[in-house]
């Protein structure tokens, strides 16, 4: 029995992407696949950043590569299927994670051009990403594609409406690519965080009434952290959520549930 269960989230001999990975929620997510046996691809805008990450995880034994990518350029974009095909043949896993939100404030007041960035790079970027490495999993056999929506996609914000507006988005994606691929043997998921401890909701945690407020409403009394996250992506990612495709996956605190 204990070694089926070490099957079902054994990635060993798998190839994983992890976009937005330099920090924070994907930062350990990349270092929980890694851990899980992977071979990680460690992605952001900045190659210091990327390196360091990869750096880290070589130095504890596992196998990463540093690949720097601008998640919302389609050049980059061929660059980081590319790169992982020539390091390691081809790939199993892909997180999309790497998301912006340049504005806070109304759709009232925000401006094309800002729309028009999360849009391309919350949205369009994961579309982008996913027709190019979908292909390589279904030519293995299959594999695991996780998209990372939010809560923000569950219900009105009247601060973060574009946000919102494409993680929704990035729902419907996972399932629409989770009908087309499922046949070739490829699960699409999306993973919705609630708010979590990281350099995104600083302003939040750093003030103390707010951070109180937030842990009120959140029936587990806490925020999350980026590894409750990572445990969720590493289920969707795993032999263990084999017959789980086309959802959404909230992991909040049960915030949206009160």
């Amino acid at each position: 029995m204990v070694e089926t269960v070490k099957r079902l989230f054994d990635l060993g001999g798998k190839v994983a992407v992890v976009t937005g990975s330099s920090r924070g929620i994907g930062r350990a997510i990349v270092e929980t696949l890694a851990a899980a046996g992977a071979k990680v691809v460690v992605s952001s805008r900045t190659a210091a950043d990327c390196e360091a990450v990869a750096e880290a995880l070589r130095a504890r034994g596992h196998e990463a590569l540093a690949c720097p990518a601008h998640a919302g350029r389609a050049t980059d974009l061929d660059a980081l299927v590319a790169r992982t095909v020539a390091a390691w043949g081809g790939l199993d896993i892909l997180v999309c994670n790497a998301a912006t939100n340049p504005v806070f404030g109304p759709l009232a007041s925000i401006d094309e051009a800002a729309f028009d960035k999360v849009l391309a790079t919350n949205l369009k970027g994961i579309h982008l990403l996913c027709q190019r490495a979908l292909p390589l999993m279904a030519a293995r056999g299959g594999g695991a594609a996780i998209l990372l929506s939010s809560i923000a996609a569950l219900r009105a914000s009247t601060g973060l409406g574009a946000y919102g507006i494409s993680k929704a988005a990035v729902g419907a994606l996972a399932r629409q690519l989770a009908a087309e691929w499922g046949p070739q043997g490829v699960r699409v998921n999306a993973l919705a965080p609630g708010l979590i401890r990281t350099e995104f909701s600083r302003a939040l945690w750093e003030d103390p009434e707010r951070l109180r407020r937030a842990e009120q409403r959140t029936p587990l009394r806490r925020l999350g952290e980026p590894a409750d996250i990572a445990g969720v992506a590493l289920f969707l990612a795993a032999p263990a959520s084999a017959y789980v495709t086309g959802q959404v996956l909230v992991a909040d605190g049960g915030e949206t549930i009160v």
